[in-house]
């Protein structure tokens, strides 16, 4: 409680200071901005009252000096009096001091004033205190984290009967050194986060934005996840396949090579749920079919085929045939295409002598492809908890996520 209580007052704080910290910048821009405004009206409305003054001075100061010219030529010697006169009276038919210029009337004369609405400060008033909220419980909470090869399923749920939400958002962190960081907005309870380091803690944490809602609630309590399983990986060096850095996604290229692409080591082990997911490859379409397209697992690598479909073998067919040791099973699965998401569940039934199908070791298998399954028991003659998965395909453009 007072770790949560710290860490919110810290929040608060810096938000409003936040907050001031804008509004000061804003109200300073906004002053700066009608100041200007003052300015460039003050400007262009005494220009020609300026000149209009300059013009009447003018006019003034031309009228004053004729008239000291005029009395002097009044009050002069008699013998220069003539010519003073005739002087006199050419400037005065030049000047026409009758014209002046246009004065605007004063009512036309702009006259400034600004112009403040005090409902601003009713309106801001009732925004700051309505903004924020202290909640002492989120809506949802952190449930359960599921082991993953490479990643953590993580599921969540909510806590308040009341809350209608729309969209949930889950966060993560390395550690507690780094920022979070979003991993999943959507509407599902639950999301399988990949790339997560093996025996390596990572926080997680997640909130709702309930319904025709804008902000997001308060974040659930932080909880730590960890996966022990290391990542799915390919083998690398297989000529027709291009790998991603993490290995974990592969691309059928366009090389004339041909065969199955293997994992890396037998890391997929009964009673976990094996992955494939086709994804986009950047390629106008998906790759083109082949009844040789396999994807599935198998008890050890062979090399010299180049299908799954053969002895110690469980696969799927992109045409969504299945096949168990090579043989094809009269149950079918929709067919795979850019997008589908493809499992493998297995768990084993019986472990003991031979049986009258001569194995002495069973497993019994779930593919799952496009909300439909095929469930069959898979007899092989040795003991299996680990096994190898892959897949081969004949024609490029097909890539494909294992997790």
């Amino acid at each position: 409680i007072r770790e949560s209580a710290t860490l919110t007052r810290d929040v608060l704080e810096q938000h409003f200071n936040d907050l001031k910290g804008t509004l000061k910048k804003l109200l300073d821009e906004r002053l700066m901005s009608l100041l200007q405004e003052v300015d460039a009206i003050e400007q262009e409305s005494i220009k020609p009252l300026d000149e209009c003054q300059k013009l009447i001075e003018h006019g003034v100061s031309t009228a004053d000096d004729l008239l000291r010219e005029g009395e002097s030529a009044v009050h002069g010697d008699v013998g220069q009096q003539n010519e003073k006169l005739c002087s006199f009276t050419k400037k005065a038919l030049h000047i026409q001091l009758d014209s002046l210029p246009e004065v605007p009337s004063l009512v036309d004369v702009p006259c400034l004033s600004a112009q403040l609405d005090d409902c601003l400060l009713t309106i801001l008033k009732n925004q700051i205190f309505r903004h924020g909220t202290v909640a002492s419980h989120p809506p949802v909470q952190l449930e359960e984290f599921v082991e993953k090869p490479g990643g953590i399923l993580v599921r969540w749920c909510k806590v308040d009967d009341d809350f209608i939400p729309q969209d949930y958002r889950l966060q993560y962190r390395k550690g507690t050194a780094s920022h979070f960081e979003d991993v999943y907005v959507g509407s599902e309870t639950e999301f399988i986060v990949l790339h997560i380091d093996p025996n390596v803690d990572y926080q997680f944490r997640v909130c709702a934005r309930g319904d025709g809602r804008q902000e997001w609630s308060p974040w659930s309590v932080p909880q730590i996840g960890r996966t022990t399983l290391v990542p799915h990986e390919w083998t690398t060096g297989l000529e027709g396949y291009s790998l991603s850095s993490r290995r974990n996604i592969a691309l059928r290229n366009d090389s004339q090579s041909c065969g199955v692409l293997y994992s890396k080591a037998p890391t997929y082990f009964c009673g976990q749920t094996l992955t494939f997911r086709q994804v986009p490859s950047g390629i106008e379409t998906v790759g083109q079919p082949d009844r040789r397209d396999s994807l599935g697992v198998c008890v050890e690598q062979q090399n010299g085929y180049d299908s799954l479909q053969r002895d110690k073998a469980v696969c799927i067919s992109t045409n969504g045939a299945v096949f168990v040791n090579g043989k094809e099973m009269t149950n079918q699965l929709p067919a795979v295409t850019s997008g589908s998401t493809v499992t493998f569940d297995m768990e084993v039934v019986q472990l003991g002598p031979s049986s009258n199908e001569g194995g002495n070791f069973k497993l019994r298998v779930t593919i799952s492809s496009n909300n439909r399954e095929v469930v069959f028991d898979w007899v092989l003659d040795q003991c299996c908890v680990s096994l190898y998965f892959g897949c081969s395909f004949s024609y490029p453009g097909w890539k494909v996520l294992v997790f």
